[in-house]
């Protein structure tokens, strides 16, 4: 008969909490959404035991590994669960569900809790999301926000997400806007790892039967990869074509990246990469409209001799179809304007196709 506390990936929600006991550097790297964090060892003190396993014996390790976890189990008994209900029902995993779950599972359940393992524990949950990678997101119909860089695909998706649609913000979720001046101040992009968790848990919580807004997104988002099914799913959904006039576009952009404006040298660094693949005589322009701060001329020569080219490209590429799906023309870029976009989106409803 199977250990009733024992549970599977597809259980999660049957638990009050989810607990991951591994390490904090192995629970940055990725984890379950949603989990937290109660180590039963620390980074260093796992190498410790590791090394001991190796250079010693397994006996040796497991001792002094008990010890530790015994010590990290009663900080936690004192500083987190002691406010903890008799109802209280855990979800708790480790790295293959083994003796650092197992044991503070263990523990709870001789308290009282109701406490469970992860079958097979985080090695066994990442398996799942590759799997449902590749097969989830052909459940869903995309609808595909398309346009030029600066047009305000990104807006757009907020203010539709705001409006009650079900919106899938890949680069919210890679931390990155998508592009060679893509990185985001003070926020590094997360692990592939973790990006992809982020990707499966949002398609986890939308309703297959409502369409799913989406940007017209390359195969990498800085430089995370987009999972190919999720591409493949992507690229056959229907397309939303936004329209919006050069001023516009420039205005826009220099209101999201206003950080590279107060930092000139790292723009110049971040230009200087394209001398390659834009000669050094662009390079050189660029680099003397920066210098001469006259923000406007740089951001459109980008647009019109960097950008736009790359994205007709892609887009003939990846969305050939892009150009003759429905088309609307930005009024202005408030958020006011992207809001009354998003309405007229929405109460068009599915094209009929």
């Amino acid at each position: 008969m199977k250990n009733s506390s024992v549970a599977n990936v597809a259980q999660l929600s049957e638990y009050t909490e989810i607990i991951d006991a591994r390490t904090p550097k192995e629970f940055a790297e990725d984890h379950i959404p949603g989990a937290i964090n109660l180590p039963v060892l620390d980074d260093e003190e796992r190498v410790r035991v590791g090394t001991l396993h190796k250079q010693s014996s397994a006996f040796d390790a497991k001792k002094l590994g008990a010890a530790l976890v015994s010590r990290h189990i009663a900080d936690h008994l004192d500083q987190y669960f002691a406010s903890k209900p008799a109802g209280y029902k855990p979800l708790i995993y480790c790295w293959r569900g083994g003796n650092r779950s197992g044991s503070m599972a263990h523990v709870l359940q001789k308290i009282g809790f109701k406490a469970g393992q992860l079958e097979g524990g985080y090695k066994a949950y990442r398996r799942v999301v590759l799997t449902e990678l590749e097969t989830l997101p052909a459940l869903f119909r995309f609808r595909v926000i398309c346009g030029p860089t600066g047009c305000g695909k990104s807006r757009l998706l907020q203010a539709l997400q705001a409006n009650g649609a079900q919106v899938l913000d890949l680069e919210a979720l890679a931390a990155h806007r998508g592009s060679l001046l893509g990185d985001l101040p003070n926020q590094p992009q997360p692990s592939q790892k973790w990006f992809e968790s982020s990707i499966w848990w949002q398609l986890k919580q939308f309703d297959p039967f409502q369409p799913v807004y989406v940007e017209s997104e390359s195969k990498k988002i800085g430089k995370l990869r987009v999972p190919d099914g999720l591409l493949t799913a992507i690229r056959a959904g229907q397309s939303i074509w936004l329209e919006a006039s050069v001023e516009q576009r420039v205005n826009l952009l220099l209101e999201e990246y206003a950080h590279f404006l107060a930092s000139p040298k790292t723009l110049l660094a971040q230009v200087a990469r394209l001398s390659e693949l834009r000669g050094h005589e662009t390079i050189d322009h660029w680099k003397e409209l920066i210098a001469q701060k006259r923000w406007a001329e740089f951001v459109q020569d980008m647009l019109e001799n960097h950008y736009d080219p790359a994205y007709r490209k892609s887009l003939g590429r990846n969305y050939a179809a892009s150009e003759s799906g429905l088309k609307y023309a930005l009024s202005g870029i408030a958020l006011s304007d992207f809001a009354n976009l998003a309405d007229a989106i929405l109460e068009k409803g599915e094209p009929n196709c």
